[in-house]
């Protein structure tokens, strides 16, 4: 368990190095370890017998890391069962929620831990209070949560989520993208076992109880209308051309130093979200592709996508 934590959150250091986390359930109480550190410079190291570890890694998008309560995981509660939840996403509507359900006044900056206080809301950790919390955020979201009975939860947005199952080891992981979990799984010897890949899209609720049983509930994704469908606006229907992960990768391209539109371009041309994720990571790389798409498509595309009307 120990090896595999740290493999997987090295691994996610792509989606982001600026804190890191992990959680997991000690005689009976949930445990949060979180420093403003990239995951390569802790040690991540649950005690022996513990039965499930969640964790995260952050590129700051609002809440100064510095602050260590603003990163994740976030401590939740409900009655009497306290538990941990982590976010992979960017929520646009936290401080609208916080106002319009007249939500506590806290300390934390950062836009997830409205996630926490719509759970605390309902006074309950189950499906329908992780359906209502769902319904209610707007923007990209994958949240994972672990209750002090070690059930973990894992509420499918448009952002990425693999889930494997290790049966002959008795053994769950999951990481944000299949490339981090391939990455984590070489590095600790596991990708030499069989496995099963578990089916999850967008608008699932999975809970995986501390027996590795599943169960399963469904939340209605909330459309998403944004600004970024202006460069495919000859699209007469309602639908958004782009999805919620890829708007997301548009939303963060400041934090990488890089244009919106750039990263409109290779979208548009068709690299994968994760490809242009990937490519986010080294500038130069990000840029020579860029430059390449430019070549390739002539700059008329990029005029006609970004600009130049």
């Amino acid at each position: 368990m120990r090896k595999l934590t740290q493999a997987l959150a090295n691994a996610a250091e792509e989606r982001g190095m600026d804190a890191s986390g992990i959680s997991y359930v000690r005689d009976g109480q949930i445990v949060i370890y979180k420093r403003p550190k990239a995951a390569h410079k802790l040690h991540f190291n649950p005690p022996e017998g513990t039965r499930a570890v969640m964790g995260h890694t952050r590129m700051t998008t609002q809440g100064n890391e510095k602050f260590n309560y603003n990163n994740h995981p976030f401590l939740g509660a409900t009655g009497d069962i306290s538990w941990s939840l982590a976010h992979n996403g960017i929520l646009y509507n936290d401080r609208e929620l916080r106002k319009v359900k007249q939500l506590p006044a806290t300390s934390i900056e950062t836009d997830s831990y409205v996630a926490v206080q719509l759970i605390e809301s309902q006074h309950k950790l189950d499906f329908e209070s992780l359906r209502y919390m769902a319904e209610q955020v707007q923007g990209s979201f994958t949240f994972s949560l672990l209750d002090e009975n070690n059930s973990l939860y894992l509420v499918k947005g448009s952002n990425p989520l693999c889930l494997l199952h290790f049966d002959s080891l008795g053994l769950f992981a999951y990481a944000s993208t299949e490339s981090i979990m391939k990455n984590a799984l070489k590095r600790v010897g596991l990708h030499k076992f069989a496995y099963e890949r578990i089916e999850a899209d967008e608008g699932d609720i999975i809970r995986i109880d501390k027996n590795g049983n599943i169960t399963r509930s469904q939340f209605q994704p909330a459309p998403s209308y944004t600004h970024y469908s202006r460069c495919k606006w000859w699209y007469g229907d309602c639908e958004d051309y782009y999805s919620t992960y890829e708007e997301t990768l548009v939303e963060m391209a400041h934090c990488f130093g890089v244009d919106e539109d750039d990263v409109i371009l290779l979208l548009d041309f068709g690299y994968s979200a994760d490809e242009v994720a990937d490519l986010l990571m080294d500038t130069g790389t990000f840029q020579e592709a860029v430059r390449d798409v430019k070549y390739m498509a002539g700059e008329s595309l990029y005029e006609e996508y970004c600009g130049a009307f």
